[in-house]
């Protein structure tokens, strides 16, 4: 393991970029009989990326392709935060759709059951408590790992929170109403006006959380109705219902396409994986055009009764 970073700025669809910067890592891996990455490795990885103290940094990762860390997952959250420095805050999507009856995972789970089984499955559904329910595995084990960080706060959405550490943390998680899942008033609308951005580690550019902001500013997107069981003040266990926009991710391959062709990513590794640093403002300016050409309405279909993103 050698150490060395690189990165490389993108600007457009170059793939190239990203092909040589996963070339020039031979020799990188810490697969080779090596315990593992450490802290200081890592540091420099983010550093190569750009990451400074004192940004407001929405992490997405895939932490088995960081490869070995001595320490595990807890070290590079302790990388994270080192770079970002006191002054800086990480942030995490800490989504829970195993207490909805809207989202694509319940769909998915309760297809083919009768009446009675039906029942029986949405009473034994956790309601979700943001002191103390786990993200969903289906965000990743990094979300779990900063929600957990002592100091840490989340977002109260039911569904679709974030948890954060650092300077800004409080401000990016208050509030958060039902009926804004990832629109202004959720933490991405406050990640966005803090001029922040996103690592995405070891996952496609196109999976960006941020893009979903630009959903809500434009005026086509149809509303829905959502539901999920909570724990309340009191401890009960209570339905909530509420509409919010009609979320999709199915166009997110195409949208993704056409904002790395104009905004410029960072594109570099951490560990084994590699990364693209996007900034949230220009990202969301140009998916939010993209949103708006009615060219590109045609991507949307007409939904099946339920999100067309798992997690709400």
């Amino acid at each position: 393991m050698t150490g060395c970073t690189e990165a490389t700025v993108e600007t457009g669809a170059s793939e190239q970029a990203g092909a040589a910067v996963a070339a020039g890592a031979g020799g990188r891996s810490a697969g080779s009989g090596r315990p593992g990455w450490t802290a200081a490795e890592l540091l420099a990885d983010l550093a190569a990326m750009g990451v400074r103290e004192g940004d407001t940094l929405l992490v997405q990762a895939s932490l088995r392709s960081v490869g070995p860390v001595r320490g595990g997952a807890a070290t590079l959250v302790a990388a994270l935060r080192g770079a970002l420095g006191p002054t800086g805050t990480l942030v995490a999507y800490t989504a829970t759709p195993e207490n909805s009856d809207t989202s694509r995972l319940f769909m998915d789970a309760t297809a083919g059951l009768d009446a009675a089984g039906l029942a029986r499955y949405r009473a034994a559904m956790p309601p979700f408590d943001p002191r103390s329910t786990p993200c969903s595995p289906t965000v990743g084990r990094l979300s779990e790992v900063i929600r957990s960080q002592q100091g840490a706060l989340r977002s109260a959405h039911p569904q679709t929170s974030f948890a954060a550490v650092g300077q800004a943390a409080a401000e990016v998680t208050e509030g958060h109403p039902p009926e804004c899942h990832l629109g202004e008033e959720s933490p991405l609308g406050r990640i966005y006006r803090r001029g922040g951005s996103a690592l995405l580690v070891g996952i496609p550019h196109w999976q960006c959380t941020g893009y979903h902001l630009a959903e809500y500013r434009v005026d086509w997107r149809a509303r829905r109705r959502y539901s999920c069981v909570v724990r309340d003040a009191d401890g009960a266990r209570r339905w909530l219902e509420f509409t919010g926009l009609d979320l999709d991710d199915r166009h997110f391959p195409q949208l993704g396409a056409a904002v790395r062709a104009q905004v410029g990513f960072r594109r570099g590794r951490l560990g084994d994986a590699e990364c693209v640093r996007i900034p949230l403002v220009a990202a969301v300016d140009a998916a939010r055009g993209w949103l708006a050409d009615p060219a590109n309405q045609g991507h949307f279909q007409l939904t099946t009764g339920h999100t067309q993103i798992g997690n709400a």
